[in-house]
């Protein structure tokens, strides 16, 4: 599913993404739950980030705020550009052929029906759908429902996407091609990328920096700037070791916290 949300207007350039002093809590009073608690995070236009940690750390969260579908309790989150919002379930609608739930957003933007099937059609060639557009969602396989979830969110011309595990329900070898799929299309378009996982060699293969979140309430507690030379293999020995370090100071966030 893609959901699009509202930029900033800024002068700065360089900087996609920032938060400052965000927190954000669930319910009142004493029966409020904080999802996050003081997150510092900048993401650089055209940067590839990978958010990690144990589930419920605010992963989720922190792409809903940046999203805009929802607001933190204390702090500010700016964005600067148009983004799209990609989940695990593709959410295609059913009665839609492939091409016309690729080309929704641009109906949506008033393009004609003749030029918004045409950019469809590109769309779908660049995440190797081509020649698919007049299927249904459900003689689709997984991984090209998700392939074409993928093209539905570059319709929406966004400058920043924001994926929660969109990957996560998909085999391992079909997950691989999307991998290599989804760094062509961050190379030749440029996005600026927020991914969140649970995999932590996918965050090695696919990031420019991997951010852990800390189990509940959700802080920034370390990063790790990826510098393995692209193109990345899951399986190469740089990346395996990279995701070893980073399990093993996950393992000692979930530790301290069970402590």
């Amino acid at each position: 599913m893609t959901i699009t949300a509202t930029p900033v207007p800024t002068q700065d350039t360089t900087t996609a993404i920032s938060l400052r002093g965000v927190s954000k809590a669930f319910g009142h009073g004493s029966h409020a739950v904080v999802a996050l608690e003081g997150i510092n995070l900048d993401v650089a236009r055209g940067e590839f980030v990978c958010l990690v940690g144990a589930s419920g750390c605010g992963k989720s969260t922190s792409l809903n705020l940046i999203a805009g579908l929802d607001r933190p309790t204390i702090g500010e989150v700016t964005v600067r550009g148009r983004t799209a919002l990609m989940f695990q379930e593709a959410a295609l609608f059913p009665w839609l052929t492939v091409r016309d739930n690729v080309a929704l957003p641009l109906r949506l933007a008033g393009m004609k029906r003749a030029e918004r099937h045409r950019r469809a059609e590109e769309l779908l060639a660049r995440v190797h759908l081509g020649g698919q557009g007049g299927r249904r969602p459900h003689e689709l396989s997984g991984g090209m429902r998700q392939r074409a979830a993928l093209a539905r969110a570059l319709a929406q011309d966004a400058e920043i996407l924001l994926m929660d595990e969109p990957f996560g329900a998909l085999d391992a070898m079909t997950r691989d091609l999307l991998h290599d799929e989804l760094e062509q299309v961050w190379v030749s378009t440029g996005l600026t990328i927020v991914f969140v996982t649970h995999n932590v060699r996918e965050a090695a293969r696919l990031s420019d920096r991997i951010v852990l979140l800390t189990s509940l309430p959700g802080r920034v507690a370390d990063e790790f700037p990826v510098t393995i030379d692209r193109p990345r293999r899951i399986d190469s020995p740089e990346v395996m070791g990279l995701a070893a370090a980073v399990t093993d100071r996950l393992r000692a966030e979930v530790r301290r916290h069970g402590d």
